[in-house]
């Protein structure tokens, strides 16, 4: 039997905690529809044959240009929220990565409309579901 319709599968996310010297973390107005106008951690899909750090890595290049290069597994999360509105399912997986300096560009200006540094206390409430997740999980010292 062919089906007409395409088949929803989960995909894999990986987030970018970034933190700086002051406690802070680097968060980007999202401009893409997938939850736009709201706060997201840089990242992107895994890709085939791509370590996690290694999708980490290349993902906060191509979208700020930071070099990061040391990161630490601190969440896995169901992301759910956008499955009647977007259509999409993800299994979040988040790093964090230690900031080296550098200024945050946006690259992706059709992805990411800024990218500014907030204090973990003082975050805003629009946040991207993969991010509020990594957020409350890394602040309670859960990965799942």
């Amino acid at each position: 039997m062919q089906k007409n319709t395409k088949e929803k599968i989960p995909r894999v996310g990986v987030g970018i905690m970034i933190l700086n010297d002051k406690g802070q973390v680097l968060l980007g107005l999202r401009a893409a529809s997938h939850g736009s106008g709201e706060w997201s951690f840089p990242g992107g899909h895994l890709e085939f044959g791509e370590k996690i750090f290694e999708t980490a890595k290349r993902e906060v290049k191509e979208e700020t240009d930071l070099d990061i290069d040391t990161f630490e597994l601190i969440s896995v999360a169901d992301e759910m929220r956008y499955i009647d509105s977007d259509g999409k399912h993800y299994l979040n997986i988040a790093v964090k990565g230690l900031y080296q300096g550098g200024e945050a560009l946006v690259k992706e200006p059709h992805k990411c409309f800024e990218w500014k540094w907030f204090d973990l206390d003082n975050i805003p409430k629009n946040l991207f579901e993969a991010t509020e997740l990594t957020i409350k999980n890394y602040l309670s010292g859960v990965i799942y």
